[in-house]
C-alpha cells in the first residue's frame, strides 16, 4: 500500500467495488476502444474503404491498453484523446490510419460519460432497491407499535415506529421514479463533429445526408442505445450532468432525513443504528455508543448536496459550441457524487437491516407525555358523568400546567393523573383514569396507512424487481 500520497477515501473507506471499477481508467479506455470499433464499422457498412483485417485487428486489442505508450505521448502533444489512438495504432499497425476517421475528442469523451453515467445509475438503482425492501420489512414489523411523534422535536400527537418509517421509505420511492425517468431517456451523443454539424462524416460519405443520419444512429446500436441528441455543439448538453447529479442529490437528501432521525432517536435511547461486540464507540468515553454509521451518511450526503452545484454552473457558462473549463471539474464532480452515493446507499443498506428498537424505552417515553394529549379524552368522559364541559376545560389547564411546572421545574414525574382522581369535579378514580391511556387509542389511522402503503405503492415495486433485492452491503469502516 502507498502512504506516501493522496488517495481519496471514496475509494479506500466508502464506495463499493463495482462502482470504483465503473469510473476506473480501465472502463473509460476500453470504452473509448469499443467507440472507435463501432464507429469503424459503421463506417465499412457505410461503404467506406475499412477492411474486415483492420476491424478484427482493433477488436483483438480493444481490452490490452497499452498506458505507458499513452502517458509518454500525452507529454509530448498534451492531448489524451490523441495519445490514446496513437497508442492503439502502435498495437494495430494495420488499422492505425483509420482510428477515430471523422471524429472529435468528445466522440469518445462524451460518449464514454454517458455510457459509464447510465450503467452507474442502474448500479444505484439496484442498491435503492434494496434499501426500500429493507425498510418495508421494518416498516411492517413496528406498524402497530405506537411511539411518541414530534413536531419541531417537540412531543406531538401519537404515530406508530412503522408509520415513521413509511415517511423515510415515500422520500427514496420518489427518487426511484426520478432515477427511472433519467435511464429510460438515456441517450448518446452520437457522432457529431467538433461543432456539431458532421461536416467531417459528411466530407467522408461524398455528401451523402442519409449516411450521415444513419451512422450516428447506428453507433448508438452498436453501443446499446436508442438514441442520440438530435442535436449538439461539440459537447451533449452539460445540462445532463446537472439532471444526473441532481437525481444523486436528491438520494442523499433522503438518505441525511433518515440517518439524522435514527441519530435523534438514538439520543433518545429508543432506536439504535447496528453496533458491533467489538466496535468502539469513543477513544476516551469507553461506554459511548455514537451513532457512527448514520453520522457518516450524513456527511457524504451533505458532500453530494454541495457537489450538485459543481453541473449546474458548468451548465450556465459554456460558450457557444463549447469550452474546456467543464473539463477537469467534471473529472472529479462526477465521478466523487457518484463514488459517494453509492457509499451512503452501502451504509444505509446496514444500518436498516439492523435497527435495534427498544419498545419500552419508546413505552415509557410516550407514558409520560399521554396524560397531556388523553385531556380531551378524559373531559369527555367527566362530560358523560355529569360534569360542566367549560368548568372542566378551566379545571384540566390548571392541572396540566401544574404538572407541567413539576416535570419541567422540579425533575419528577407527570403527576397529572393524580390530581385528575383527586379532583372531585371529574368524579373519576385511577382505574377509570387508566383505562383511557391506552397508547393505541391514539395512533389514529397509522396502522392501517402502513400497510396501505406497504400494499399499494411499495409491493408492486419490490415485485417488478425481485430480482434486485438481496444486495449485500460491505461497508469498510
Amino acid at each position: 500500500m502507498s502512504t506516501h500520497v493522496y488517495k481519496s477515501p471514496l475509494c479506500s473507506r466508502y464506495s463499493s467495488k463495482e462502482m470504483q471499477e465503473l469510473f476506473s481508467e480501465d472502463t473509460k479506455f476500453k470504452t473509448w476502444r469499443k467507440l472507435w470499433i463501432a464507429l469503424a464499422e459503421t463506417e465499412k457498412e457505410l461503404g467506406l474503404p475499412i477492411t474486415d483485417e483492420q476491424i478484427n485487428e482493433l477488436k483483438a486489442n480493444k481490452d490490452n491498453i497499452n498506458y505507458e505508450d499513452a502517458i509518454a505521448q500525452e507529454k509530448k502533444v498534451r492531448h489524451d484523446v490523441m495519445s490514446h489512438v496513437f497508442a492503439y495504432g502502435l498495437q494495430c499497425p494495420s488499422a492505425k490510419g483509420i482510428i477515430h476517421l471523422g471524429a472529435t475528442s468528445c466522440y469518445v469523451g462524451d460518449n464514454t460519460d454517458i455510457i459509464i453515467m447510465t450503467e452507474a445509475m442502474k448500479l444505484i438503482h439496484k442498491k435503492l432497491i434494496s434499501v426500500i425492501a429493507s425498510l418495508s420489512d421494518f416498516a411492517d414489523k413496528y406498524k402497530d407499535l405506537p411511539t411518541l411523534g414530534f413536531t419541531h422535536f417537540q412531543p406531538a400527537q401519537l404515530t406508530t415506529v412503522g408509520k415513521r418509517a413509511t415517511l423515510w421509505i415515500q422520500e427514496l420511492i420518489m427518487d426511484l421514479e426520478d432515477l427511472e425517468h433519467q435511464i429510460s431517456k438515456a441517450k448518446l451523443l452520437g457522432s457529431k463533429g467538433t461543432t456539431g454539424t458532421q461536416a467531417s462524416f459528411l466530407e467522408l460519405f461524398d455528401g451523402d445526408t442519409e449516411k450521415v443520419k444513419k451512422a450516428d444512429m447506428m453507433i448508438a446500436k452498436k453501443m446499446g442505445f436508442d438514441a442520440v441528441f438530435p442535436v449538439s455543439g461539440q459537447t451533449y448538453s452539460r445540462k445532463l450532468d446537472f439532471q444526473v447529479l441532481s437525481i444523486l442529490s436528491s438520494i442523499a437528501q433522503s438518505a441525511y432525513k433518515f440517518a439524522n432521525d435514527i441519530r435523534l432517536l438514538q439520543h433518545l435511547k429508543e432506536i439504535e443504528e447496528p453496533f458491533e461486540k467489538n466496535q468502539i464507540g469513543s477513544s476516551a468515553m469507553a461506554y459511548k455508543r455514537n451513532p457512527m454509521r448514520t453520522e457518516r451518511i450524513c456527511s457524504l450526503a451533505r458532500y453530494v448536496i454541495a457537489d450538485a452545484i459543481n453541473p449546474a454552473v458548468t451548465a450556465a457558462t459554456q460558450w457557444f459550441e463549447r469550452t474546456l473549463d467543464d473539463s477537469a471539474n467534471r473529472r472529479i464532480s462526477i465521478p466523487e457524487a457518484f463514488l459517494a452515493v453509492d457509499a451512503i446507499l452501502s451504509i444505509y443498506l446496514n444500518v436498516s437491516g439492523g435497527l435495534v428498537v427498544y419498545d419500552k424505552v419508546i413505552t415509557s417515553r410516550i407514558m409520560s407525555e399521554l396524560p397531556f394529549m388523553a385531556t380531551e379524552n378524559i373531559m369527555m368522559q367527566a362530560v358523560k358523568k355529569g360534569g360542566d364541559r367549560q368548568e372542566l376545560h378551566e379545571r384540566i389547564r390548571v392541572h396540566s400546567m401544574a404538572a407541567a411546572k413539576v416535570v419541567k421545574e422540579e425533575g419528577k414525574a407527570n403527576d397529572l393523573l393524580e390530581r385528575i382522581a383527586d379532583d372531585e369535579l371529574f368524579n373519576l378514580d385511577k382505574d377509570e383514569l387508566s383505562t383511557l391511556l391506552n397508547p393505541k387509542d391514539y395512533i389514529g389511522m397509522a396502522p392501517e396507512q402502513t400497510v396501505d402503503f406497504l400494499k399499494n405503492c411499495v409491493k408492486p415495486i419490490l415485485d417488478k424487481y425481485k430480482n434486485e433485492i438481496g444486495f449485500k452491503a460491505e461497508i469498510n469502516v
